[in-house]
């Protein structure tokens, strides 16, 4: 998750099929996010991040990104 925040310099350097891939597979992660919130209700970073595979970091990244979207 930590590349997230670098997604401009990937964007300077790497080949538009990856980031295509890239933002595919983050979108899917984000409605997997919002599927499990709507199933258990509020998830604390460390409970998603076990659920998904993911860092903490990650998890709360997430968390407060669709949050602040209105998405959660």
């Amino acid at each position: 998750m930590d590349k997230i925040a670098q997604s401009k310099q990937l964007m300077a350097i790497s080949d538009p099929d990856l980031l295509v891939l890239f933002e595919d597979w983050f979108e899917e992660l984000e409605e997997e996010v919002i599927s499990l919130v709507s199933k258990h209700g509020p998830l604390s970073p460390m409970e998603l991040s076990g659920k998904l595979g993911i860092s903490q970091r990650g998890a709360m990244f997430l968390l407060s990104k669709l949050s602040r979207e209105g998405k959660l």
